[in-house]
């Protein structure tokens, strides 16, 4: 089998990080002496994962990065998170036209933002 192809590698290694940023944990801390109960790591909520991939692969494509062209499924995005990252994009560019990047990249955190709540978190597709 081998080892998989380098955007494979590089998605996945950004997918774990954006998860380990978010909050998700592999292993429960061990309960303080005396807790009533043990606390268990709540994972991070499904829209705040999807703002934190799609807002930073929406970013990465506008910027033209070496990555940027890696599929949605290498992104490690749902197809409902794709949708909101190519509309995020298309927003981004006209933005970028009219105000400038440093405009166009907080035009997108917001765009993202606020689809990603109104969807859920979008994890559907």
């Amino acid at each position: 089998m081998g080892t998989p192809p380098r955007p494979a590698r590089y998605a996945a290694r950004i997918l774990l990080t954006a998860l380990a940023l978010t909050g998700c944990s592999s292993s429960a801390p061990s309960p303080a002496a005396g807790s009533a109960s043990p606390s268990t790591p709540t994972p991070a909520p499904p829209v705040q994962v999807c703002t934190t991939l799609v807002s930073y692969w929406a970013k990465e494509t506008l910027l033209g990065t070496k990555w940027s062209g890696l599929d949605w499924e290498q992104k490690g995005l749902s197809n409902d998170q794709y949708a909101i990252h190519e509309d995020a994009v298309a927003a981004g560019r006209a933005e970028e036209r009219t105000a400038g990047r440093t405009k166009a990249l907080e035009l997108i955190d917001r765009f993202v933002a606020q689809h990603c709540a109104e969807q859920g978190g979008a994890t559907g597709g």
